[in-house]
């Protein structure tokens, strides 16, 4: 990953971003990484294969809802577990 400066990204716009087209780009201030810079199409493949799980509190469930999960829990997670 190559790495460049907030000065640097004032400087070499360009360059930088022809330097993200070929992989993420790692931007510094005060020697500490701040940003990454990366392609549309990386971030995009990033995002979609990000953790799409939430926690939810069993007293903000509908009645509905709870029935959903408690049942879902009460069957075994693996087909060769059941009897």
């Amino acid at each position: 990953m190559r790495n460049y400066t907030l000065t640097d990204l004032s400087n070499k716009s360009g360059e930088i971003a022809e330097a993200a087209f070929r992989g993420p780009v790692t931007i510094t201030s005060r020697g500490k990484r701040k940003f990454v810079l990366l392609t549309a199409e990386d971030y995009d493949r990033l995002t979609q294969q990000a953790d799409k799980r939430r926690v939810v509190h069993v007293d903000d469930l509908t009645p509905e809802q709870a029935a959903i999960y408690i049942a879902t829990l009460s069957e075994p997670a693996d087909e060769s577990l059941r009897d």
